[in-house]
């Protein structure tokens, strides 16, 4: 019993010191999400086996989307007309960054890895998708019409209504009303359960995992790293969920560079998104999806160790040093208002697993971000034939 309440004060005390930062993260996606066009990204992902994969990659590392629900993103990016390297560098930085988890980073962790992570992400998505374009023959076919249906409240289509005369139809304030109800509603449940359940088992990796187990086998060098890779790939874990986890493993002395393989393996990998990768841009390009994927994670967490090496700083001393500047009583009413916040999603999770609910068909992320456009359903329609 012990045990257990060790596991719940120490889940407690991270989610308290993330809480104020998750909230920030999910506040910026929210207005992503009704401020940046369609169709400015389609426009400049089409042209260019190097300009177009650098601005998608770019693009990514912004955007908090899942390893399951940036498919049907990617997928739309495809018909919207982007080259098979910028939807392919889209793929990878999207799911290995966001927002929402370069907050949590600063939170958790330290400003050198809240720098190493995006900028890895960046890296391993940009060689990726120069790579496919050079390598690759693609099939130019017919570029369908990007999706320019209002975000607010879907009162135009983009056709009908040019984006031009729709910039009027809606104030900051609608804008902003929007972004919020996005942010704190179907953004939040798609990462709630994974968000809490990611805090727990880093409570869990903090009680009951001896120090020298994770010294001795992930202290650094290239074996932790392929040891940790081992361990990530297979994993579906969001980059959110993903933070809490690497900042116990660094507590407990896992080099920096072993935890940043885990952050951006696991979130980028798994069977489901490999399986769809394939059918939108062939097993070729996913081949090369995968091994930049692995070989830029290991090369990354080596020299982050290295980074750290050279600058004196000692990873599992600094972490979580940013949460200390706020008060701790705006952290205990951000962790209460994550919680109030996660009521919604963990019901629907209940009623799901009672059989009160249909299951989401394309993933388990089960929110608006998750279904699929016409594009991606017809892939998986060939791919069961």
């Amino acid at each position: 019993m012990n045990v257990i309440v060790q596991i719940l004060m120490e889940s407690w005390r991270l989610l308290e010191e993330a809480s104020i930062y998750v909230l920030f993260g999910i506040f910026v996606a929210g207005l992503m999400r009704v401020f940046i066009s369609p169709q400015t990204v389609g426009r400049h992902l089409g042209k260019g086996s190097v300009t177009s994969v650098l601005k998608a990659a770019l693009l990514g590392i912004p955007v908090p989307l899942c390893s399951c629900g940036v498919l049907p993103a990617a997928a739309s990016l495809k018909r919207q007309g982007a080259n098979n390297g910028a939807t392919a560098a889209f793929l990878i930085a999207t799911p290995e960054s966001g927002v929402d988890s370069i907050a949590l980073t600063y939170a958790l962790l330290d400003p050198v890895m809240t720098v190493a992570r995006p900028v890895a992400a960046f890296v391993t998505a940009a060689v990726a998708g120069v790579a496919e374009n050079v390598l690759t023959k693609e099939r130019q076919g017919p570029i369908t019409a990007p999706d320019l249906s209002c975000p607010v409240d879907n009162c135009c289509d983009g056709f009908g209504c040019l984006p031009e005369v729709h910039k009027a139809h809606h104030t900051f304030s609608e804008k902003l009303r929007a972004g919020l109800k996005y942010a704190f509603g179907d953004l939040w449940q798609d990462i709630a359960l994974w968000f809490l359940g990611g805090i727990l088992l880093a409570g869990l990796v903090s009680t009951l995992i001896p120090d020298h187990l994770m010294t001795r086998y992930l202290g650094g060098g290239l074996q932790s790293m392929l040891i940790m890779l081992a361990v990530a790939i297979p994993l579906y874990i969001c980059a959110t969920a993903s933070t809490p986890i690497a900042a116990a493993l660094i507590l407990k002395g896992v080099s920096p560079g072993a935890a940043l393989v885990f952050l951006l393996a696991g979130p980028a990998t798994n069977v489901t998104s490999l399986t769809v990768l394939t059918g939108l841009l062939g097993k070729r390009a996913t081949a090369i999806y995968l091994g930049a994927i692995m070989i830029f994670s290991v090369l990354s967490g080596l020299a982050l160790d290295e980074v750290y090496a050279l600058l004196g700083i000692s990873a599992r001393a600094v972490a979580g040093q940013a949460a200390e500047i706020i008060p701790g009583w705006l952290q205990l009413l951000g962790a209460l208002a994550l919680l109030s916040l996660s009521v919604r999603p963990a019901n629907r999770a209940a009623r799901r697993r009672l059989g009160l609910q249909a299951a989401p068909s394309t993933c388990e992320c089960g929110a608006e971000s998750c279904t699929p456009p016409a594009g991606l359903t017809q892939i998986q329609r060939r791919m069961d034939r």
